[in-house]
């Protein structure tokens, strides 16, 4: 099985989104099409970037990185100028 970590990019709110999950393809229709959740102010969402893991743990770790300060930073400098 694999985990991914994700990251999405709303312009409408200038604002990104980090989550978790097993079906990256399914878990960015609920964002963009669902009826409930945080995403659904700041629709379209669009995948800016991705991470494959093998380990849950691990996929969890990096997930709960990029919450951090730091961790929002690394996307701000890294990730945000490539969109």
């Amino acid at each position: 099985m694999h985990y991914y970590v994700y990251i999405l990019w709303s312009a409408s709110l200038g604002k990104t989104y980090t989550g978790f999950t097993t079906d990256l393809s399914v878990r960015l229709l609920a964002h963009n099409v669902g009826v409930k959740g945080w995403t659904i102010r700041g629709r379209p969402w669009i995948l800016i970037h991705r991470e494959t893991f093998t380990d849950k743990v691990e996929s969890l770790k990096r997930e709960k990185y990029f919450k951090t300060g730091a961790g929002r930073d690394y996307i701000k400098q890294y990730i945000l100028p490539k969109i």
